[in-house]
Protein backbone atom coordinates (compact mmCIF):
# COMPACT_ATOMS: atom_id res chain seq x y z
CA UNK A 1 0.00 0.00 0.00
CA UNK A 2 1.09 3.12 -0.97
CA UNK A 3 2.05 5.36 2.45
CA UNK A 4 3.04 9.30 2.75
CA UNK A 5 4.47 10.56 5.80
CA UNK A 6 2.01 13.17 7.74
CA UNK A 7 4.64 15.43 8.20
CA UNK A 8 5.09 15.39 4.31
CA UNK A 9 1.94 16.05 3.59
CA UNK A 10 2.11 18.92 5.92
CA UNK A 11 5.01 20.39 4.57
CA UNK A 12 3.60 20.23 1.04
CA UNK A 13 0.76 22.22 2.15
CA UNK A 14 2.58 24.50 4.19
CA UNK A 15 4.73 25.21 0.87
CA UNK A 16 1.77 25.73 -1.15
CA UNK A 17 0.25 27.98 1.47
CA UNK A 18 3.01 30.04 0.97
CA UNK A 19 3.54 30.18 -2.91
CA UNK A 20 -0.26 31.34 -2.81
CA UNK A 21 1.17 34.24 -0.20
CA UNK A 22 4.16 34.82 -2.75
CA UNK A 23 2.01 35.52 -5.89
CA UNK A 24 -0.44 37.70 -3.32
CA UNK A 25 2.26 39.11 -2.02
CA UNK A 26 4.64 39.73 -5.16
CA UNK A 27 1.22 40.57 -7.32
CA UNK A 28 2.31 43.91 -7.54
CA UNK A 29 5.70 43.10 -9.13
CA UNK A 30 3.47 42.39 -12.34
CA UNK A 31 0.67 44.59 -12.34
CA UNK A 32 1.54 47.52 -10.19
CA UNK A 33 2.90 50.01 -13.37
CA UNK A 34 -0.02 49.17 -15.50
CA UNK A 35 -2.60 49.88 -12.92
CA UNK A 36 -1.59 52.71 -11.50
CA UNK A 37 -1.13 54.16 -15.13
CA UNK A 38 -4.57 53.14 -16.15
CA UNK A 39 -3.65 51.05 -18.86
CA UNK A 40 -6.04 48.03 -17.91
CA UNK A 41 -8.99 47.70 -15.08
CA UNK A 42 -7.39 45.94 -11.78
CA UNK A 43 -9.70 43.72 -12.05
CA UNK A 44 -8.07 42.63 -15.86
CA UNK A 45 -4.95 43.13 -14.76
CA UNK A 46 -4.91 40.35 -11.61
CA UNK A 47 -6.08 38.01 -14.17
CA UNK A 48 -4.06 37.99 -17.02
CA UNK A 49 -1.19 38.28 -14.24
CA UNK A 50 -2.54 34.75 -12.41
CA UNK A 51 -2.07 33.00 -16.36
CA UNK A 52 0.80 34.53 -17.36
CA UNK A 53 2.51 33.38 -14.14
CA UNK A 54 1.14 30.26 -14.21
CA UNK A 55 2.53 29.87 -18.17
CA UNK A 56 6.14 31.27 -16.48
CA UNK A 57 6.13 29.07 -13.64
CA UNK A 58 5.54 25.75 -16.03
CA UNK A 59 8.98 27.26 -18.30
CA UNK A 60 12.20 25.89 -16.50
CA UNK A 61 13.43 24.41 -13.38
CA UNK A 62 16.81 25.88 -12.77
CA UNK A 63 15.94 28.31 -10.07
CA UNK A 64 13.85 24.99 -8.18
CA UNK A 65 17.19 23.16 -8.74
CA UNK A 66 18.91 26.08 -6.49
CA UNK A 67 16.50 25.79 -3.82
CA UNK A 68 16.85 21.85 -3.79
CA UNK A 69 20.54 21.71 -3.58
CA UNK A 70 22.59 25.29 -4.08
CA UNK A 71 21.54 26.76 -0.45
CA UNK A 72 21.63 23.37 2.05
CA UNK A 73 23.20 20.11 1.13
CA UNK A 74 20.21 17.43 0.81
CA UNK A 75 22.92 14.55 1.83
CA UNK A 76 23.85 16.67 5.39
CA UNK A 77 20.44 17.53 6.21
CA UNK A 78 18.96 14.19 5.14
CA UNK A 79 16.44 13.17 7.43
CA UNK A 80 16.17 16.39 9.40
CA UNK A 81 11.91 15.65 8.76
CA UNK A 82 11.20 19.26 10.45
CA UNK A 83 13.80 21.10 8.79
CA UNK A 84 11.60 22.52 5.42
CA UNK A 85 8.84 23.10 7.69
CA UNK A 86 10.69 25.29 9.75
CA UNK A 87 11.79 26.94 6.83
CA UNK A 88 8.84 27.83 5.41
CA UNK A 89 7.07 28.72 8.99
CA UNK A 90 9.85 31.53 8.77
CA UNK A 91 9.33 32.29 5.76
CA UNK A 92 5.52 32.75 6.22
CA UNK A 93 6.05 35.22 9.24
CA UNK A 94 8.04 37.49 7.45
CA UNK A 95 5.94 37.61 4.53
CA UNK A 96 2.96 37.98 6.69
CA UNK A 97 3.94 41.38 8.62
CA UNK A 98 5.75 42.95 5.36
CA UNK A 99 2.24 42.50 3.38
CA UNK A 100 0.44 43.34 6.25
CA UNK A 101 2.08 46.89 6.86
CA UNK A 102 2.35 46.81 2.92
CA UNK A 103 5.92 46.87 2.54
CA UNK A 104 7.19 44.92 -0.39
CA UNK A 105 9.98 43.25 0.85
CA UNK A 106 11.41 39.95 -0.68
CA UNK A 107 9.15 36.98 -0.53
CA UNK A 108 12.34 35.07 -2.07
CA UNK A 109 14.89 35.67 0.44
CA UNK A 110 12.17 35.46 3.38
CA UNK A 111 12.29 31.65 1.89
CA UNK A 112 16.13 31.30 1.41
CA UNK A 113 16.76 33.11 4.96
CA UNK A 114 14.14 30.32 6.26
CA UNK A 115 15.89 27.72 5.18
CA UNK A 116 19.46 28.84 5.95
CA UNK A 117 18.41 29.69 9.68
CA UNK A 118 16.56 26.28 9.88
CA UNK A 119 19.71 24.11 8.50
CA UNK A 120 21.79 26.13 10.99
CA UNK A 121 19.64 25.14 13.67
CA UNK A 122 19.41 21.15 12.98
CA UNK A 123 23.05 20.51 11.81
CA UNK A 124 24.91 24.20 12.32
CA UNK A 125 26.80 25.80 9.28
CA UNK A 126 28.14 22.71 8.08
CA UNK A 127 24.73 22.30 6.47
CA UNK A 128 25.40 25.17 4.03
CA UNK A 129 26.69 25.01 0.52
CA UNK A 130 28.69 28.42 1.32
CA UNK A 131 29.66 28.39 -2.78
CA UNK A 132 25.74 28.19 -3.74
CA UNK A 133 24.86 30.85 -1.29
CA UNK A 134 27.90 33.47 -2.68
CA UNK A 135 26.88 32.48 -6.26
CA UNK A 136 23.22 32.35 -6.38
CA UNK A 137 21.97 34.23 -3.51
CA UNK A 138 24.46 36.77 -1.85
CA UNK A 139 25.66 38.32 -5.49
CA UNK A 140 22.44 38.19 -7.20
CA UNK A 141 20.97 39.89 -3.73
CA UNK A 142 23.37 43.14 -4.81
CA UNK A 143 23.55 42.86 -8.45
CA UNK A 144 19.98 42.37 -9.96
CA UNK A 145 18.90 45.43 -8.05
CA UNK A 146 21.93 47.72 -9.13
CA UNK A 147 21.14 45.64 -12.98
CA UNK A 148 17.51 46.91 -12.90
CA UNK A 149 18.31 50.66 -12.01
CA UNK A 150 20.58 50.49 -14.65
CA UNK A 151 18.74 48.48 -17.29
CA UNK A 152 15.35 51.30 -16.47
CA UNK A 153 17.15 54.40 -16.98
CA UNK A 154 19.20 53.06 -20.09
CA UNK A 155 16.00 51.72 -21.87
CA UNK A 156 14.33 54.77 -20.52
CA UNK A 157 17.07 56.81 -22.07
CA UNK A 158 17.14 55.33 -25.29
CA UNK A 159 12.68 55.76 -25.57
CA UNK A 160 13.11 59.61 -24.70
CA UNK A 161 16.15 60.05 -27.47
CA UNK A 162 14.29 58.30 -30.08
CA UNK A 163 10.46 59.48 -29.39
CA UNK A 164 12.28 63.37 -28.63
CA UNK A 165 10.40 64.78 -32.05
CA UNK A 166 7.55 62.58 -31.60
CA UNK A 167 4.29 64.54 -29.71
CA UNK A 168 3.71 63.45 -26.02
CA UNK A 169 0.30 62.69 -26.67
CA UNK A 170 1.06 59.95 -29.32
CA UNK A 171 3.97 58.72 -27.31
CA UNK A 172 1.67 57.79 -24.22
CA UNK A 173 -1.25 56.56 -26.94
CA UNK A 174 2.08 54.18 -28.12
CA UNK A 175 3.07 53.19 -25.06
CA UNK A 176 -0.39 52.54 -23.28
CA UNK A 177 -0.58 49.52 -25.99
CA UNK A 178 2.92 48.54 -25.79
CA UNK A 179 2.25 48.38 -22.14
CA UNK A 180 0.37 45.49 -21.89
CA UNK A 181 2.79 43.92 -24.05
CA UNK A 182 5.81 45.01 -21.09
CA UNK A 183 3.38 43.73 -18.28
CA UNK A 184 2.76 40.15 -20.03
CA UNK A 185 6.38 40.11 -20.24
CA UNK A 186 6.97 40.80 -16.39
CA UNK A 187 4.37 38.27 -15.01
CA UNK A 188 5.80 35.74 -17.02
CA UNK A 189 9.10 36.42 -15.73
CA UNK A 190 7.77 36.55 -12.07
CA UNK A 191 6.46 32.90 -12.86
CA UNK A 192 9.59 32.02 -14.04
CA UNK A 193 11.97 32.79 -11.22
CA UNK A 194 9.42 32.77 -7.94
CA UNK A 195 6.62 30.26 -8.45
CA UNK A 196 10.61 27.82 -8.84
CA UNK A 197 11.47 28.64 -5.37
CA UNK A 198 8.80 26.85 -4.18
CA UNK A 199 9.31 23.93 -6.30
CA UNK A 200 12.75 23.56 -5.17
CA UNK A 201 11.58 23.41 -1.38
CA UNK A 202 9.25 20.87 -2.05
CA UNK A 203 11.38 18.64 -3.82
CA UNK A 204 14.39 19.03 -1.18
CA UNK A 205 11.50 17.88 1.60
CA UNK A 206 11.00 14.67 -1.08
CA UNK A 207 14.70 13.85 -0.92
CA UNK A 208 14.39 14.12 2.71
CA UNK A 209 12.08 12.18 2.97
CA UNK A 210 13.34 9.75 0.99
CA UNK A 211 10.62 9.43 -1.99
CA UNK A 212 12.69 10.53 -4.64
CA UNK A 213 16.62 9.88 -5.12
CA UNK A 214 18.04 13.61 -6.68
CA UNK A 215 16.70 16.73 -6.49
CA UNK A 216 14.79 16.59 -9.78
CA UNK A 217 11.39 18.43 -9.99
CA UNK A 218 8.44 15.89 -10.49
CA UNK A 219 5.36 17.10 -12.92
CA UNK A 220 3.15 17.20 -10.32
CA UNK A 221 5.10 19.37 -7.96
CA UNK A 222 5.68 21.90 -11.22
CA UNK A 223 1.60 21.96 -11.67
CA UNK A 224 0.36 22.04 -7.83
CA UNK A 225 3.49 25.24 -7.44
CA UNK A 226 2.43 26.78 -10.38
CA UNK A 227 -1.59 26.84 -9.46
CA UNK A 228 -0.91 27.85 -6.10
CA UNK A 229 0.49 31.33 -7.07
CA UNK A 230 -1.77 31.67 -9.54
CA UNK A 231 -4.53 31.60 -7.20
CA UNK A 232 -2.60 34.13 -4.89
CA UNK A 233 -1.52 36.68 -7.86
CA UNK A 234 -5.07 36.38 -8.37
CA UNK A 235 -6.41 37.76 -4.61
CA UNK A 236 -3.48 40.07 -5.13
CA UNK A 237 -1.75 42.36 -2.92
CA UNK A 238 -3.04 46.08 -2.87
CA UNK A 239 -1.65 47.63 -0.41
CA UNK A 240 1.65 47.13 -2.19
CA UNK A 241 0.28 47.62 -5.19
CA UNK A 242 -0.46 50.98 -3.79
CA UNK A 243 3.34 51.34 -2.60
CA UNK A 244 4.58 50.30 -6.26
CA UNK A 245 2.31 51.82 -8.57
CA UNK A 246 2.38 55.63 -6.84
CA UNK A 247 4.77 56.07 -3.95
CA UNK A 248 8.27 55.99 -6.01
CA UNK A 249 7.40 57.78 -8.47
CA UNK A 250 4.22 59.38 -10.71
CA UNK A 251 4.25 56.17 -13.67
CA UNK A 252 2.91 57.22 -17.42
CA UNK A 253 2.50 54.33 -19.79
CA UNK A 254 5.64 54.90 -21.33
CA UNK A 255 7.91 54.62 -17.63
CA UNK A 256 5.67 51.93 -17.06
CA UNK A 257 6.77 49.87 -20.20
CA UNK A 258 10.12 51.23 -19.32
CA UNK A 259 10.16 49.82 -15.66
CA UNK A 260 8.58 46.15 -16.75
CA UNK A 261 10.89 45.65 -19.93
CA UNK A 262 13.82 46.48 -17.78
CA UNK A 263 12.84 44.18 -14.57
CA UNK A 264 11.43 41.22 -16.67
CA UNK A 265 14.90 41.43 -18.44
CA UNK A 266 16.91 41.31 -15.73
CA UNK A 267 14.55 38.30 -14.10
CA UNK A 268 14.26 36.66 -16.92
CA UNK A 269 18.23 36.41 -17.20
CA UNK A 270 18.94 35.79 -13.91
CA UNK A 271 16.53 32.58 -14.28
CA UNK A 272 17.89 31.36 -16.44
CA UNK A 273 21.50 30.82 -14.54
CA UNK A 274 19.62 29.74 -11.62
CA UNK A 275 19.79 32.34 -9.53
CA UNK A 276 16.47 33.00 -7.27
CA UNK A 277 16.63 36.63 -7.08
CA UNK A 278 14.33 39.19 -5.62
CA UNK A 279 11.55 40.13 -8.56
CA UNK A 280 9.74 42.85 -5.86
CA UNK A 281 13.90 44.78 -5.06
CA UNK A 282 13.92 44.50 -8.58
CA UNK A 283 11.42 45.94 -10.42
CA UNK A 284 11.20 48.61 -7.28
CA UNK A 285 15.19 49.13 -8.82
CA UNK A 286 14.02 49.50 -12.53
CA UNK A 287 11.34 52.25 -11.27
CA UNK A 288 13.77 53.83 -9.26
CA UNK A 289 16.20 54.22 -12.38
CA UNK A 290 12.91 55.31 -14.99
CA UNK A 291 12.25 58.30 -12.68
CA UNK A 292 15.89 59.33 -12.24
CA UNK A 293 15.60 60.25 -15.93
CA UNK A 294 13.52 63.17 -15.79
CA UNK A 295 14.91 64.25 -12.86
CA UNK A 296 16.67 63.05 -9.25
CA UNK A 297 13.99 64.70 -7.30
CA UNK A 298 11.36 62.97 -8.95
CA UNK A 299 11.97 60.12 -7.50
CA UNK A 300 10.83 59.88 -3.45
CA UNK A 301 14.20 58.50 -2.18
CA UNK A 302 12.69 58.03 1.21
CA UNK A 303 10.73 55.37 0.20
CA UNK A 304 13.86 53.91 -1.12
CA UNK A 305 15.20 53.97 2.66
CA UNK A 306 12.09 52.28 3.83
CA UNK A 307 12.35 49.51 0.70
CA UNK A 308 16.53 49.15 1.65
CA UNK A 309 15.67 48.20 5.37
CA UNK A 310 13.31 45.10 4.12
CA UNK A 311 15.96 44.42 1.79
CA UNK A 312 18.51 44.17 4.41
CA UNK A 313 16.63 42.47 7.01
CA UNK A 314 14.56 39.87 5.14
CA UNK A 315 17.37 37.46 5.10
CA UNK A 316 18.75 37.56 9.10
CA UNK A 317 14.96 38.25 10.14
CA UNK A 318 13.56 35.24 8.55
CA UNK A 319 16.59 32.99 9.21
CA UNK A 320 16.28 33.61 12.66
CA UNK A 321 12.19 33.01 12.99
CA UNK A 322 13.51 29.71 10.90
CA UNK A 323 15.96 28.72 13.59
CA UNK A 324 13.78 29.06 16.17
CA UNK A 325 10.60 27.58 14.31
CA UNK A 326 13.06 24.71 13.94
CA UNK A 327 13.46 23.61 17.49
CA UNK A 328 10.27 24.63 18.63
CA UNK A 329 8.85 22.08 15.78
CA UNK A 330 11.40 19.38 16.73
CA UNK A 331 10.27 19.52 20.31
CA UNK A 332 6.69 19.29 19.59
CA UNK A 333 6.88 16.64 16.81
CA UNK A 334 9.56 14.27 18.56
Amino acid sequence: MFEVPLLLVLIVVVALAFDFTNGAHDCANAIATVVSTKVVTPRFAVGAAALLNLGGALLGTEVARTLGSGIVLPQVVEGSHVLVLAALVGAIAWNGITWYYGIPSSSSHALIGGLIGAAVADVGFGALNGQGIVDKVLIPLIVAPLAGYAAGFVIMWIIYWVCSRIARSRVNGAFRRLQLVSAGFMATSHGLNDAQKTMGIITLALVIFGEIDKVEVPLWVKLACASAMALGTAVGGWKIVKTMGHRIFKLEPVHGFAAETSAALVISGASLVGAPVSTTHTISACIFGVGSTKRLSAVRWNVAGNLLTAWVLTLPAAGSVGFVSYWLLHFIWN
